[in-house]
């Protein structure tokens, strides 16, 4: 971005900072190393921080004193069994003997297929629909993620080890932003501990003193990282570090089907290593809220959304998809093309 155009900018850019914007590349405030220098990046993690816990203890009553005590000192849930067998089974059946239209995108050694579970998809799938809009479903992302917002849906397969390439990006150790916010993962099939598991850093959700010193030092330079995606925000670290910031060993999750992964990924993670070629499927489940707002909100828009569908929209009309492409009908668990 020329000079010219970043002054022209600079209100728009200051007024980000009461915002869940991160880039540091394309926000000249934001990146700016004398600003962060002083704390500016530091003082908005803490401040976000702050208002999550306070949004959480309002929505602390749904869920158990050891689910928020195990979330507390962990960063993460791992629920097994969290669907009753018999609905788990039809859900399950629903989702994997159905082809729909998917999108895909292949990085490294992967490749990741979605198919959305918005209000137009679900409208065919009442089973899906029935368990996913579960109080206690909904309670979990609304505690984790700190606001009563409905999360984006996809049926999501991770296909590893589909060609001879290193590991894709998911695959480095990172924080997705700098605030708390939600994923989740309800697994359709096994993941077996030589599969690409979710793996997290234990307690990485808070920051130790080391941690808040590291992160000081990255933003003041991250505006011109070598890695794109620090840049944008989403700070990537080597596993050698974790241990000097504090940190205990990641955890790899091997689970069973039918178990609920749920996390406030502001802590680091990663998708696992795979050891060979491999294939995990599961609803994929995010949202982001907005840091700064002191409320968890009214509930509005709990329902599945189509926001995601609209917005791929506009990016395959700009060439601004990145590589992630409509496939045409697929069952989630069909294998993939051959790729070179």
């Amino acid at each position: 971005m020329p000079n010219w155009s970043r002054w022209l900018f600079a209100p728009f850019h200051v007024l980000a900072l009461a915002t869940g914007a991160k880039s540091f590349r394309d926000n000249p405030v934001l990146g700016s190393a004398a600003l962060n220098r002083r704390g500016l990046h530091l003082r908005r993690k803490r401040l976000a921080a702050r208002l999550a816990e306070r949004r959480r203890r309002r929505l602390a009553a749904g869920l158990s004193a050891e689910e928020r005590r195990d979330f507390e000192r962990d960063g993460y849930l791992a629920i097994p069994d969290f669907l009753p067998p018999a609905q788990f089974e039809r859900m399950r059946a629903e989702l994997l003997d159905r082809a729909a239209p998917a999108r895909e995108f292949v990085d490294g050694y992967s490749l990741t297929r979605l198919l959305p579970l918005d209000a137009l998809t679900l409208r065919q799938l009442p089973e899906t629909a029935r368990a996913l809009a579960s109080p206690r479903y909904r309670a979990l992302h609304h505690y984790v993620g700190s606001f009563r917002m409905a999360p984006h849906l996809f049926l999501q397969t991770v296909f590893s080890g589909v060609r001879a390439a290193p590991p894709d990006v998911q695959s480095h150790f990172h924080s997705d932003t700098f605030h708390p916010t939600v994923k989740s993962w309800l697994t359709l099939t096994d993941v077996p501990g030589d599969a690409a598991a979710f793996t997290y850093v234990p307690g990485s959700h808070r920051p130790t003193r080391r941690h808040l010193a590291w992160e000081r030092r990255v933003s003041i330079a991250a505006a011109g990282h070598a890695d794109r995606l620090t840049g944008e925000g989403s700070l990537r670290i080597e596993e050698a570090m974790l241990p000097r910031l504090g940190y205990s060993p990641p955890r790899k999750l091997a689970v069973r089907a039918n178990t609920l992964v749920i996390a406030d990924t502001s802590g680091f993670h990663r998708r696992g290593i795979s050891q060979g070629a491999a294939c995990r499927i599961s609803i994929w489940a995010y949202a982001r809220g907005t840091p700064f707002q002191p409320w968890a909100g009214l509930g509005l828009g709990r329902g599945p959304r189509i926001a995601v569908r609209i917005f791929w929209a506009v990016q395959d009309a700009l060439g601004l998809a990145g590589g992630w492409r409509w496939v045409g009908a697929r069952r989630p668990d069909a294998p993939p093309a051959p790729l070179q």
